[in-house]
Order: C-alpha cells, then sequence, then structure tokens
C-alpha cells in the first residue's frame, strides 16, 4: 500500500491559479511524498457549462483525497460570485470543516508596519469557528426599497459548533507547546450568543489546567493586537469577529499575500489556502505574492504528518525573505515565478 498522500488542488480564478503553481512547485522540490490531481472548478468552467462544482464533488473530495489546496475564487465575469459561494462555502460548510486556522507570524521587521516590532513580537495562532454565526445565511428582508424596509441577519450559534472549536483551540495550544488560550467575543452587547461562548469556555478552560485561559471583547482585543501583539499565544473567536481580525493580523506579518490558512476537521480531509482575494487586475502580470500560497501548503504537509517537509518549506519562505528576493507589495522588485523559483532552490 502507498504511502505517498493524495491532494486535490483547485486553482481557482485570477492569482489564484499563479500562486498556486508556486505552491505546487515548491512542494514538488522539497521531494514529499504526495500526488496532485488538479480539477478546474473556477469562473471559466462556470462561463463554458454552468458548473459550479459536480453534484458528488464534496463526496469525491472527502473519499478520494486526503488533503485540498485552494487558490482565490471570484471574478467579475460572475457578477453574483455564485461559482466561488458553493466552491469555497460549500468546502466549508458542506465537508464541516470547522476550525478555520491562521498562523500569523512575522518574518522579518521589515515587515511590519508598527515600529519597533520584531519577529519574536508576532508569534500567534487565531482559530476561527468556520460553519456557524452570520455567515449560515439566515435571516430575510421586508419592504425592501422602502422607508420603512426592515433587514435581519441571524446569527447561529451552537452548543456544538461552539464546544468543539474552543475545545480545538486549546488541544493545539497544547500541541504546539503554547501557554494561553484567548476567547473573544462582545458578550457585553451580543449576550444570548456571548453567554453562550462564556459558559463553553469556561467548562472547557477546566479541563486543560496547563493552558491559561484569557477573555477579551473583541473591540479591545483589535486595539490590543496593534499595540502589544506579543501577549498573544492562540485566539479563538467565532466566524465574524475571525473574518475581521485575521486581516488586521495580517497587516503585522506582512499583508494578505504572507497569510496562509487552514480549513480543519481532525480526522477529515480538510483543505488548505492562502486567504488573499483572486485580484483580477492583478491577474497575468506576474506580480502576486506567492508566500502565502506556499507557506499554506506548508501547513498541509504538517497537517498529513509530512513535518520534515513543511520545516524545509518554511525555512526556505524565511530564507527568501530575508535575501529580499520579493515582489512588489514586499517591497521587491521580482515576479511571482520569480519567487516561486527561489524558494524551491532553497528547499531542493
Amino acid at each position: 500500500m502507498s504511502d505517498r498522500k493524495k491532494i486535490a488542488v483547485v486553482p481557482g480564478d485570477g492569482i489564484g491559479k499563479e500562486v498556486i503553481a508556486e505552491a505546487l512547485k515548491v512542494v514538488r522540490a522539497s521531494g514529499a511524498p504526495v500526488d496532485f490531481t488538479e480539477f478546474d472548478w473556477s469562473a471559466d468552467r462556470y462561463l463554458r457549462d454552468g458548473t459550479t462544482i459536480p453534484d458528488d464533488g464534496f463526496q469525491m473530495l472527502a473519499r478520494d483525497f486526503d488533503a485540498i489546496l485552494v487558490g482565490a475564487l471570484g471574478d467579475p465575469r460572475v457578477p453574483s460570485n455564485i461559482h466561488a459561494k458553493e466552491i469555497l462555502l460549500g468546502m466549508r460548510f458542506k465537508m464541516d470543516l470547522y476550525a478555520n486556522v491562521r498562523p500569523v507570524r512575522l518574518l522579518d521587521e521589515s515587515l511590519c508596519p508598527l515600529k519597533n516590532v520584531k519577529p519574536e513580537d508576532v508569534n500567534f495562532t487565531i482559530v476561527r469557528e468556520n460553519t456557524e454565526g452570520v455567515y449560515m445565511d439566515m435571516g430575510g428582508a421586508f419592504k425592501q426599497g422602502t422607508p420603512d424596509e426592515v433587514a435581519t441577519q441571524e446569527d447561529i450559534n451552537t452548543r456544538k459548533g461552539v464546544e468543539r472549536v474552543i475545545r480545538y483551540a486549546f488541544e493545539y495550544a497544547r500541541r504546539h507547546g503554547r501557554k494561553k488560550v484567548l476567547m473573544s467575543d462582545k458578550s457585553n452587547v451580543m449576550t444570548y450568543a456571548g453567554g453562550l461562548w462564556q459558559r463553553v469556555f469556561k467548562e472547557a478552560a477546566g479541563e486543560f489546567p496547563d493552558i491559561a485561559a484569557q477573555h477579551i471583547f473583541v473591540d479591545a482585543l483589535c486595539l490590543a493586537m496593534v499595540r502589544e501583539p506579543r501577549q498573544f499565544d492562540v485566539i479563538v473567536t467565532n466566524n465574524m469577529f475571525g473574518d475581521i481580525i485575521t486581516d488586521l493580523a495580517a497587516a503585522l506579518q506582512g499583508g494578505l499575500g504572507m497569510a496562509a490558512s487552514g480549513n480543519i476537521h481532525p480526522g477529515r480531509t480538510s483543505m488548505f489556502e492562502p486567504v488573499h482575494g483572486s485580484a483580477p487586475p492583478l491577474a497575468g502580470k506576474n506580480v502576486a505574492n506567492p508566500l502565502g500560497a506556499i507557506q499554506s501548503a506548508a501547513m498541509m504537509l504538517a497537517h498529513l504528518g509530512l513535518q520534515q517537509h513543511a520545516d524545509r518549506i518554511d525555512a526556505a519562505v524565511l530564507a527568501t525573505v530575508r535575501a529580499r528576493q520579493l515582489t512588489q507589495d514586499l517591497g521587491g522588485s521580482i515576479g511571482t515565478k520569480e519567487v516561486g523559483d527561489w524558494v524551491a532552490k532553497q528547499v531542493s
């Protein structure tokens, strides 16, 4: 029986195709025992034959693959972006990938917009609940287009959903040698949902006496992330707040082009992706930053138990940053492919 891992690849739209190509190049250079199968689920496919994802697509991914690597999705030729919603959100919801994991790591102080901040000051992880909250698209509108219009958007939080993501955050902290888990909410206003998060967090914390449990309101968290990012180890929060604070956190490490992520359900096929958008105006110009995609691929390898290969890729990314072989968004002067070549050379 082969020990090689099977990876489904969805390059997506715009610059997604370009950065994923560089991530695959680097993984191949690392010698990791993986095989890639690419799928053309994208705006091009949707415009060609109306397919967003085949009827058995999610079942096939879960059954036949060990992990999924996805590029950015979104294209102005599809104004509704229905293909992006059905593919990306479909993976998260229908495959129940409940933990969105975003490492926030500054590789070089030149990449951080804050004064006097060093790499050791920005090194934490955000765990975002990934399948509930306002993203469940529950609500409605009444008397649209009139002065009496009413719009509602439901924030759905279940005991099961809250408990498992909080428990994942504590287990992640213990597994990675972290000492603190901070839960962030807005329970002083969102009393019902916040009350659920508060109770579950306190109960779970009692099962992890070696991990310090802390709490902060999300608005105060945004302030603290800018003033003193060094204080954080692991942050866990709900879907919407996680969406917001992870973009703020990305700025601390050099921007969205540096940000990697995993959408994880332990024991099941999980999905990894850079978090920037498809940026159609930049597509085809060889200017997109591939380091977020490359680091997402390294996360994927680590998740699959290929830690040695993941470590080599992370070290190669660090060496590339220190050599200033970077795209324009990071103050460099080379292109997407050239950055990928540099990282691959460091790995091989």
